[in-house]
């Protein structure tokens, strides 16, 4: 009883009536959050998808330690200065293509929508992370100074939503169309007209006139971001099955975060791709059956098989620009060859 008063008397104040109270423990106070600001490629509507239900799990578990501020589509910086933003430390990371942000890396080409790369969504995990492309692109931005690639994945396919029917391809001929600059480059082959604006004025182009059309996206997005009240028809015909973006941070700030936020963002971009791969391809065939709002019209296959044949000459042309993009254009056609002898589901016909 003696050694107990003793405690209670060393580790607080006893009073008169016998009650004790306990001395305040030191309180050791946590440091400042990490702060970083990401900005996306997409609108605040598409954003709404592609990357802030990931965000907004990230600093949720992050539990105070770290905390992302999203930017949508040209908020802090115009798109195709995402990634001179990011190296000099205007903003801290980025989600988009190589192609649109004007990465200095010889397979910027790949990003985004590169013709018949892909035909499912799948087809991009599959060649980051079995195939060998991701070892290339960290290979591409290691040569690039504080900038740091750390994980793909795919979006949507590439279709074209126009105000007039394309159902051949005479019909594309001066259609000037808001796509990537790589797909705009190909697509140029067959008479397109490739038109380059900030993301949040496509709505008000169409509708004056000065667009005919999209091709950035398929169905999901031109529901979700207000296209299909603006276009009537919808191109069955698609020139990429899969988008392939990526998820960028300025080195030193990445560098400067701890192990395990960085394994919980990394967790996070994982989460990311996950969500967009059900997204999408639910809403590929839901709102082709369901929507309501745009025609659908198909350009005949034996047409379209000349688009294809002139796909090949374009990878040509791409592989000889560099060892590593004939690397990836290998990559590509070795894979293509598995998945055609593999056959359904994996490639028909």
């Amino acid at each position: 009883m003696q050694s107990r008063r003793t405690f209670l008397t060393k580790a607080g104040l006893v009073t008169a009536a016998g009650a004790t109270t306990l001395a305040a423990p030191n309180i050791v106070r946590a440091q400042a959050p990490i702060k970083w600001r990401l900005q996306t490629y997409a609108g605040p509507a598409l954003g709404e998808h592609v990357i802030k239900p990931a965000i907004d799990a990230f600093n949720k578990a992050a539990n105070g330690e770290m905390e992302i501020e999203l930017f949508y589509a040209d908020q802090l910086v115009p798109t195709g200065e995402l990634f001179r933003a990011m190296q000099n430390g205007t903003i801290d990371a980025v989600q988009s293509d190589d192609d649109s942000m004007a990465a200095p890396v010889d397979v910027r080409v790949f990003g985004g929508y590169f013709p018949f790369a892909t035909r499912y969504s799948l087809d991009v995990q599959a060649l980051f992370y079995k195939h060998g492309l991701a070892e290339i692109w960290q290979e591409a931005y290691g040569e690039v100074e504080n900038v740091t690639w750390l994980s793909a994945g795919s979006w949507d396919p590439c279709h074209f939503n126009t105000k007039e029917p394309i159902r051949s391809l005479e019909d594309l001929k001066g259609k000037r169309v808001f796509t990537f600059p790589t797909a705009g480059k190909f697509l140029s082959r067959f008479g397109v007209v490739p038109v380059t604006l900030p993301w949040e004025d496509i709505e008000v182009a169409v509708q004056t006139g000065e667009l005919d059309g999209i091709a950035w996206s398929g169905i999901t997005e031109d529901y979700t971001v207000g296209w299909a009240d603006v276009t009537k028809y919808f191109l069955t015909n698609n020139i990429a099955g899969a988008w392939i973006g990526s998820f960028f941070a300025n080195t030193e700030r990445w560098n400067a975060v701890p192990p395990h936020l960085q394994e919980l963002f990394k967790l996070t971009m994982d989460s990311s791709h996950y969500y967009r791969l059900h997204w999408y391809w639910a809403g590929e065939a839901d709102l082709r059956v369901n929507g309501g709002k745009m025609e659908l019209t198909t350009i005949p296959d034996a047409e379209w098989a000349t688009v294809e044949a002139e796909g090949e000459k374009f990878w040509d042309e791409i592989s000889a620009t560099s060892e590593r993009t004939a690397k990836v254009v290998k990559i590509l056609r070795d894979y293509r060859t598995l998945m055609q002898k593999a056959g359904p589901p994996y490639r028909y016909g």
